[in-house]
């Protein structure tokens, strides 16, 4: 047995000794049997009364006594065990004599640490905790893993992780692999994960998380029983590092665009280059659309602008406005904004399209052709190829609305939120104005 085993008889006498009370204490079977009693040799003299005697007691006491004790070594040291004793009957149901299995308390108590710290780990700890098996299915999940993945505690077990996560499956398994096969890594790793589950609030999460090999300690070599995987979800902390990084490139690029635009002789030229400096991480095309009143003769983009009254051009006749394009980024090779010939002929935009709506409310559209649109949305509305978010903001100075500035973004790119139109509306504040200029000049 892994535990130290001894029986004595009704009288003391030492009937059996394992070899692992051998080890513990150093006397052999053939010196311990037959012994009448502890005293002297397994048990000090000034200890040995209340060791006999509370081994003893077990002939009489019903179930298990549990007790420690100071015994003594081969070798003269002390060594403290926890025993559990109990009587041992014979035919005639009397106690015949007593059982005791011990073992040192410092490892027994080190045993209790271990399952005292599984359980609080699978009870009540901030971390989400996962035993992953050898097949790469959980095995044991604590309560706060459960919430993390929306499912429940009973309900994960023996399922395979494809059918948890829909993305960062592979890199989740090649992890445990990994430790598996050659250990846990030094630092935690930043797991980016989405969700299967229909009920998670935000199925793309981050997951900060570290790996524990688990091998078994009875085994004479160690062999892997999986993986215990510890993490804790960080997506508001990167988003918010996120955000903020974000936040300070916008700005430097505003900076940036500032002093480019202020060393350009032309306004319109400052436009443009306002213009270049906003797709940067940002959308990957972009144009400008100046409005002239609708009945008006056809005239140049900056007449449009310089003609622009304090209400604005829709507002002078009443009708919807003309959308003369001024500024457009190139459609096919990435290069700079270019100014368009001044023709004078506006866009053949549909009714409700979003640049005129944005005239209209003086204010941002944002519109996405959505899953299931056809190859012709973009072409539908004037749009280059390949465009599948926009993204449409007012252009206004002095008071007056000089004409739509209009974003766009293809499907490697996200739609446009509410913090990109804040972004996109700082900049056609700045394109208004040199628009204006150039008008005035």
């Amino acid at each position: 047995m892994d535990t130290a085993l001894i029986a004595l008889g009704a009288d003391g006498t030492v009937t059996h000794w394992n070899r692992e009370a051998e080890r513990i204490l150093g006397w052999t079977a053939a010196e311990a049997v037959g012994r009448r009693g502890l005293t002297g040799w397994a048990v000090r003299k000034e200890d040995a009364e209340e060791v006999e005697a509370g081994l003893l007691a077990a002939l009489h006491a019903p179930g298990r006594q549990v007790h420690e004790y100071a015994l003594l070594t081969k070798d003269g040291h002390r060594v403290l065990v926890r025993t559990q004793s109990s009587a041992v009957r014979g035919h005639d149901g009397r106690a015949a004599g007593v059982y005791c299995a011990f073992s040192e308390v410092r490892t027994q108590i080190d045993l209790e640490r271990s399952i005292a710290l599984s359980e609080a780990l699978f009870d009540d700890a901030s971390w989400g905790v996962v035993l992953v098996d050898a097949d790469l299915r959980p095995a044991a999940v604590n309560a706060r893993a459960a919430r993390a993945l929306c499912a429940g505690r009973t309900t994960l077990l023996g399922r395979p992780l494809g059918e948890l996560l829909s993305q960062g499956v592979e890199e989740l398994e090649g992890a445990v692999q990994y430790v598996l096969a050659q250990g846990a890594p030094p630092d935690p790793a930043e797991l980016w994960v989405t969700l299967r589950s229909a009920e998670a609030e935000r199925p793309r999460r981050c997951w900060r998380s570290g790996f524990v090999r688990l091998a078994s300690p009875l085994s004479e070599e160690p062999s892997p029983l999986g993986v215990a995987w510890l993490f804790q979800d960080i997506t508001d902390i990167k988003q918010a590092e996120r955000d903020g990084a974000l936040l300070r490139f916008r700005s430097q690029q505003l900076h940036r665009a500032g002093r480019a635009a202020a060393e350009c002789p032309d306004p319109l030229e400052a436009a443009a280059v306002h213009l270049d400096y906003a797709l940067a991480g940002f959308a990957d095309h972009a144009l400008v659309d100046l409005a002239q009143p609708s009945g008006a003769a056809p005239r140049g983009p900056l007449d449009a602008a310089a003609d622009a009254g304090p209400e604005g051009s829709a507002e002078k006749t009443g009708g919807p406005p003309l959308l003369v394009r001024a500024l457009a980024s190139p459609a096919g090779s990435p290069g700079p904004c270019v100014t368009l010939p001044g023709c004078g002929l506006p866009v053949a935009y549909p009714q409700g399209h979003p640049a005129t709506q944005a005239h209209e409310r003086r204010g941002s559209v944002r519109t996405s052709a959505g899953h299931d649109a056809d190859d012709g949305w973009a072409a539908d509305r004037k749009w280059p190829d390949g465009s599948v978010h926009g993204l449409c903001v007012v252009l206004r100075s002095r008071g007056r609305t000089l004409g739509v500035a209009t974003f766009l973004r293809t499907p490697a790119r996200r739609p446009f939120d509410r913090a990109d139109a804040s972004y996109a509306e700082e900049v056609a504040a700045r394109i208004a104005a040199a628009l204006d200029l150039a008008g005035a000049g």
